[in-house]
Order: C-alpha cells, then sequence, then structure tokens
C-alpha cells in the first residue's frame, strides 16, 4: 500500500502528463510483452502449420502455387506485424508528452510568478517540478523501450526471411 502511495504522489507532482505518460508507458510494455509473448509461445506452432501445408503441396512451381507460397507467408507476415509498428510510435509519443509535461509545468511557474512574484521560491518549486519530472520520465522510459523495439524488429524479419527460405519454389 505504501508503495502505492508513493506512485501516486510521483504521478501528481508531475501534474497531469505524468499521468498520461505512466498509462502510455503501460501500453507501451504490455504491447512490448505481448510480442515477446507471440514469438515465444505462439509464432513457431503458426509457422510450422504454414510450412507444413506448403511441404505437403505436391506442386510447387506453377502460378497457383507461387500465389499459395505467398498467401501463407503473408499470414505468417501479419502475426508477426500485428502491433508491431505501434512500439515505435509510442516510444516517439513519450518525449513528446514530456515536453508538454514541461510547457504545462512552466506555465504553472508563471502563474505563480505573476501573482506571488519571482521573490518565493517555495511556490515556483512545484511549477520546476512538475516541468521537469514528466520530461526526464518520457526520455528515460523510450530510452529503455527502444532495444526491446529494435529486437523485436530484428526478429521479425530474421524469421520472415527464415520462414520464407523453408518454403522453396521449384522452378
Amino acid at each position: 500500500m505504501e508503495l502505492f502511495s508513493s506512485l501516486t504522489d510521483f504521478l501528481n507532482t508531475g501534474g497531469n502528463v505524468l499521468w498520461v505518460i505512466f498509462f502510455v508507458s503501460f501500453w507501451l510494455w504490455c504491447v512490448i510483452f505481448e510480442r515477446y509473448w507471440f514469438f515465444y509461445r505462439e509464432y513457431q506452432p503458426l509457422r510450422k502449420r504454414n510450412i507444413d501445408i506448403w511441404q505437403a503441396r505436391a506442386d510447387k512451381s506453377s502460378w497457383f502455387a507461387e500465389q499459395h507460397r505467398r498467401q501463407l507467408l503473408s499470414e505468417l507476415d501479419c502475426q508477426m506485424l500485428r502491433h508491431l509498428k505501434l512500439i515505435p510510435a509510442l516510444i516517439a509519443l513519450l518525449p513528446m508528452l514530456g515536453l508538454l509535461g514541461t510547457v504545462t509545468g512552466m506555465i504553472q511557474v508563471f502563474e505563480v510568478m505573476a501573482y506571488l512574484g519571482s521573490g518565493n521560491p517555495r511556490a515556483m518549486a512545484n511549477g520546476v517540478s512538475a516541468a521537469t519530472i514528466p520530461t526526464m520520465a518520457g526520455m528515460v522510459i523510450s530510452l529503455l523501450a527502444i532495444p526491446f523495439a529494435t529486437e523485436l524488429d530484428r526478429r521479425y524479419k530474421r524469421e520472415l526471411r527464415t520462414a520464407a527460405a523453408e518454403m522453396p519454389t521449384y522452378h
């Protein structure tokens, strides 16, 4: 319970934008984990099924055979690409949300300065905190997610090449 309280206090310190960053980050990591789950648990049986369908086919050299091969590869491609392009979009969105937090935090600082003057640093501290925390959070989460996104993209390309190589045509 204390952890939840500390997390809530931290998110409130960063302002409303930090809450948005938190939810976008949660969404990002859910998508990343889902893609890893797919590649490690669901992809191999799907790939084996499509390769077995291709291997069971007697004709592998006609135009129809090539279209069937493309269909089997396209099914794999679509399943591997599902949500994969969302990951870099969310990674790019997080620093932008951090900058939005900076702007809204600076607006808070300027409002305090307009009402109380610049001689009250305690009053301005909340705005400065709301300006810097979202920026840091957005950048840190993005930087942590980039290696995972890169590895998933490389895995997608490698698996597509491997599946295509395992479904040879004979001309």
